[in-house]
């Protein structure tokens, strides 16, 4: 199974958390402010990869703790 540091992971989880949500609000703010182009496109497209990094940490993190509990 796919072993990552725990460095790794907070920075990932940091990733998942704050940064992409927040680039994908301030992209949706300034393409209704400042008529960027595919505004839509391009936040679905942030949200999509969150929700799938999100996915993939929750799964890491399950397969985590059933290691320490068999530890």
């Amino acid at each position: 199974m796919f072993k990552m540091s725990n460095q790794t992971y907070d920075f990932l989880v940091w990733i998942a958390q704050i940064v992409l949500p927040a680039l994908g609000t301030l992209y949706a703010a300034l393409a209704g402010i400042w008529g960027f182009p595919y505004g839509e496109q391009i936040v679905g497209t942030i949200t999509a990869l969150d929700v799938f990094l999100g996915a993939l940490l929750k799964i890491s993190n399950n397969a985590y703790k059933k290691t320490q509990a068999g530890a």
